[in-house]
């Protein structure tokens, strides 16, 4: 499924409007999203290595799957379809947190999230959808952590803000 509209909200993720995702970023305006981080029975993590093709943020590293829910599309639903959409996985998804993050990105464009963040569990190895992914690797946290401060920029803002926080409410 396409996502190239976005639900614009307020700081309490509070719907606005509906405006085309590119605009959204161009304008910096703030919208709605998730991140989907999925880990497997070693505790290692999925990371997706984006498409080259991707607006912004291409080839980096990132959580298994991130996009952004349409129009009164429940944020949960939207999540589960993009995973199986992008990453050719289904799996039980729970919501753990959200967060706000704004931060200028390449091609003068502005990421202005309002991102619902959702963990799941399974040993499957993805099939990616190569329009959207160009890569995947499961990760040892310890080894990821270690990696994201020595080589930042080969990950992306949203994963980099969100990964400890994750990993803190996984741990409890």
């Amino acid at each position: 499924m396409e996502r190239n509209e976005v639900v614009l909200v307020d700081e309490q993720d509070n719907p606005l409007a509906v405006i085309e995702k590119l605009a959204a970023h161009e304008k910096g305006l703030l919208h709605r999203a998730f991140s989907i981080f999925l880990f497997n029975e070693n505790g290692e993590l999925l990371l997706q290595q984006r498409a080259e093709n991707k607006y912004h943020g291409a080839g980096l590293w990132t959580n298994a799957c991130c996009s952004h829910p349409q129009w009164n599309e429940d944020v949960k639903v939207a999540a589960i379809e993009r995973l199986a959409y992008e990453m050719g996985m289904t799996c039980e998804l729970d919501y753990v947190f959200s967060f706000i993050y704004h931060t200028a990105v390449e091609n003068d464009l502005i990421e202005h999230e309002y991102d619902h963040v959702f963990v799941g569990y399974t040993n499957t190895n993805p099939t990616p959808n190569p329009a959207e992914v160009q890569n995947y690797k499961w990760v040892n946290p310890e080894s990821l952590l270690l990696d994201i401060h020595e080589n930042p920029a080969k990950y992306t803002f949203w994963f980099r803000t969100a990964i400890n926080e994750v990993l803190s409410a996984i741990q409890k």
